[in-house]
């Protein structure tokens, strides 16, 4: 089993050594973690499992002594959970079958018509509603078009139907329609060593160039060596300069979480080609929209905040700004206070993003979602309009002209 696993890790490219698995083979023989008689590299999925290991105990130990860079921690994941998938619950018999798996309604999906007929709430109004609720609710509730529940049409709850709603302990979006989300979710910053499906991603970001020759003089100059050379009668002397390299500065700012788990690929290419071409990067992730804070490591990114304004102070306007995101969310969450889906900002989104661009004049939009659906979606019209219709689709027409503007 564990010789396979190896081989699973390999295929995903991870920088994995025989020796690395060895130590692994190890732990598990000096019973880190499990029960004292380990399973070999041979055992079976229920052998492995039977004996009483968990997968849990498994995978942090695994991951400890197989991977050595926390940036390999996203390919880690999605290869351990491909293979391991459903292990844990075929050998594991003696667990309950969650009470709320077995409670939960199917989700209801309503006709054009019967969608027509729910009715909307305005900001205060749907605040004021959740409040009174919090009041007078007290028990579970399923269905309907009033309490807190699963199902039905109420506008706060979870896996029903509702144009506007306050979304409350759902594992993910379905209807991309609710203004706020009563959970704090966990993201995953995006993979810079993705492999490029095409390097025409390159091509268009080198567009955005600018080179200089700045360090020190460890370069032959050709040219300068033969003319000066010449001009010595013959006597050679060498000229030396600094290398050749782009000069452009890049502020990327890039949404993740919600809807952009739709664009994680694409984005991790063009996050990948973005920290190829450019020597002078700075990047900041975001949720739908720019607040009072952003940060760089989606793990601690409670922890480890990056103030707005620091931001805005600390990078000079010769930075190229580039907002990567689907812009799509609910228009409160750009016009309101407090819009945002996840704590109560004092200022507007809206405020902030013209904050931003006012610093950095070159600024554009990268957005991954398709072009043809740009017009159905009010919060993306609301943010072209922030940015001064320089927004563009993540295609490579839609690159090359970001870079072609941007270089204006």
């Amino acid at each position: 089993m564990l010789l396979d696993f190896f081989y699973t890790l390999r295929s995903a490219k991870l920088p994995v050594s025989v020796k690395e698995y060895l130590t692994l083979l190890e732990a598990l023989k000096k019973g880190v973690v499990g029960p004292n008689s380990a399973p070999s590299e041979t055992d079976t999925f229920n052998e492995a499992y039977s004996s009483g290991y968990k997968i849990d105990d498994f995978y942090y130990l695994s991951r400890t002594t197989l991977v050595k860079d926390e940036k390999h921690y996203d390919k880690f994941d999605r290869a351990f959970a491909a293979y391991f998938k459903g292990v844990e619950m075929i050998a594991d018999f003696t667990k309950e079958i969650p009470l709320e798996w077995l409670r939960k309604n199917l989700e209801l999906n309503l006709n054009p018509e019967e969608l027509a007929k729910i009715q909307k709430m305005g900001w205060d109004e749907l605040m004021e509603t959740l409040k009174k609720r919090f009041e007078e609710q007290k028990e579970r509730h399923e269905g309907g078009s009033k309490w807190i529940g699963t199902g039905g049409t109420s506008p706060f709850g979870a896996y029903g139907q509702n144009p506007q709603g306050i979304r409350i302990g759902q594992d993910k979006g379905r209807n991309k329609s609710a203004v706020k989300v009563w959970d704090q979710r966990a993201y995953k910053d995006y993979d810079d060593t993705q492999e490029l499906g095409t390097r025409n991603i390159k091509v268009a970001l080198r567009r955005l160039r600018k080179f200089a020759r700045e360090g020190h003089e460890d370069e032959l100059d050709l040219d300068e060596t033969i003319s000066r050379t010449a001009a010595n009668a013959g006597y050679l002397d060498i000229k030396m300069r600094p290398e050749r390299h782009n000069n452009v500065k890049v502020l990327l700012l890039m949404d993740v979480g919600g809807t952009m788990d739709e664009h994680i690929a694409r984005v991790e290419e063009l996050f990948s080609a973005t920290k190829t071409e450019f020597k002078h990067l700075e990047f900041y992730y975001f949720h739908n929209c720019v607040y009072d804070f952003m940060w760089k490591n989606n793990r601690r990114r409670f922890a480890e905040k990056f103030n707005t304004w620091d931001i805005l102070r600390k990078y000079n306007k010769d930075y190229k700004l580039i907002f990567v995101g689907d812009a799509t969310m609910s228009p409160y969450e750009i016009l309101q206070p407090g819009g945002s889906v996840e704590y109560n900002n004092e200022e507007a989104g809206a405020e902030w993003l013209q904050r931003l661009i006012s610093t950095f004049p070159k600024f554009a939009w990268i957005n991954p979602e398709p072009q043809g659906v740009w017009q159905y979606r009010q919060s993306i019209s609301v943010i072209q309009q922030i940015m001064q219709q320089k927004m563009y689709p993540l295609t490579l027409k839609g690159l090359e002209e970001a870079m072609r503007h941007l270089t204006k």
